[in-house]
């Protein structure tokens, strides 16, 4: 998210009020909902043996130019052709973030031709990348420590193995989609949550790790909700449908422990339930700054969460050319506002339902009667993406394919 110039990101935040205003000014950019944007993110593995660690110099090689810093110090990371920018996790997945588009054939057009410049790159270092959410061979295995993944671990480790799960073996897939106009704002935030579970349960693709099965249908997600209800649970939920979202999600973020505190030193491990209503009140040894509270934000991560636009935050990576379709789904769903309200009523008895979408996936029949009426949604908005004929019809074909699929869950 690129800062309004006017807005100096080293001033100390006295109180919670301040801290309030400036989340608030940040949260939710409004306006015309006119642009898409994606992250995909994959694991990667050796092309002759899946199961081989790919360690961090093996990487740094294959990316050279594109490395970021976390592998590179020296790195000039430049982007990809088209725009996309690259990041490597602490797992070794790698991660391409793209510009947002005014259109999704351009979105689409234009972040193909990364993942092809990529996947040029990767092949000639003889490493291919995952088509699943969760890491179907390996184990998790750390292969870029920087201080803010070493404090991560060590937050995460006081709760269990879920931590170390999601950050060395987890794959997503990102759809960002602008806030809307001020009177659509509630709709938009509410609707990106609802639909999630039965877009969760539909596009599914993580069901093994480590070389057995997992008895998830995404286990991806079901790491990511185990972590720390604090920073992970939904913001929205149906019992906040009347609740003002600037308000939901600076409660939120102000209430959730701190993961990291930066420092000139390599250990960024805060206290143990320190949250930054607490630092507000004095309970570290420096007050924070704005941008140490635009940093505690960068380390939420709810299914949905506001960046300006809102980010998606739910799907599981998917296979080969197959990320445009919930891509597709998602932007039809949020072309117009009658098509949006369609959707939360849709997904309406299963919104709050992401343990159940994570566990079963369609295979629930309730997950997938709401999965076969967004699709159906998404279908009849479809051509208002204005998509090239070509695009369209394998766009078509693929939710239709997906639909299909739920009916069968519904049985």
């Amino acid at each position: 998210m690129v800062m309004s110039p006017e807005l100096d990101r080293a001033t100390v935040l006295g109180d919670e009020a301040a801290a309030r205003g400036h989340l608030a000014r940040i949260c939710f950019k409004t306006g015309p909902p006119t642009l898409t944007g994606v992250e995909l993110e994959w694991t990667v593995h050796d092309a002759a043996d899946p199961t081989r660690p790919v360690d961090r110099e093996r990487l740094r090689a294959a990316l050279g130019r594109h490395s970021p810093v976390t592998l590179d110090p020296t790195s000039p990371t430049d982007e990809l052709r088209r725009g996309g920018t690259v990041t490597v996790e602490p797992g070794g997945q790698v991660e391409i973030s793209t510009p947002p588009r005014p259109s999704v054939a351009a979105l689409i057009s234009a972040t193909e031709a990364d993942i092809t410049q990529l996947r040029t790159r990767l092949d000639a270092a003889g490493l291919v990348l995952g088509r699943t959410g969760m890491d179907p061979w390996r184990p998790p295995r750390p292969a870029v420590e920087t201080a803010r993944y070493r404090a991560m671990r060590d937050v995460f480790d006081r709760r269990g193995p879920a931590g170390r799960a999601m950050m060395y073996s987890t794959a997503g897939l990102q759809v960002c989609l602008d806030a809307g106009e001020p009177d659509q704002v509630a709709q938009r935030w509410a609707a990106a949550h609802a639909v999630g579970p039965p877009l969760l349960a539909a596009f599914a693709t993580a069901d093994r790790h480590a070389g057995r099965p997992t008895g998830w249908a995404s286990a991806r997600m079901a790491a990511w909700l185990a972590i720390d209800p604090a920073r992970t649970r939904p913001v929205w939920s149906p019992a906040d449908a009347d609740r003002d979202p600037v308000a939901a999600w600076t409660d939120y973020a102000l209430a959730a422990p701190l993961l990291c505190v930066r420092g000139d030193g390599p250990d960024w491990t805060p206290p143990a339930d320190v949250t930054f209503t607490d630092w507000l009140a004095g309970a570290l040894p420096r007050p924070p700054t704005t941008d140490d509270l635009e940093y505690h934000v960068s380390t939420l991560f709810p299914p949905v969460r506001p960046r300006g636009y809102l980010e998606l935050r739910y799907l599981d990576a998917q296979p080969g050319r197959a990320w445009t379709v919930p891509l597709a789904v998602l932007a039809a769903l949020f072309a117009d506002r009658t098509t949006t309200g369609d959707a939360l009523a849709a997904a309406g008895p299963v919104t709050d339902r992401w343990h159940d979408a994570a566990r079963h996936g369609l295979a629930d029949p309730a997950l997938a009667t709401a999965a076969v009426a967004l699709f159906e949604l998404a279908l009849a908005a479809l051509p208002g993406l204005d998509l090239p004929a070509g695009l369209y019809d394998e766009t078509h074909r693929a939710i239709r394919r997906r639909q299909a699929a739920a009916e069968r869950g519904q049985r």
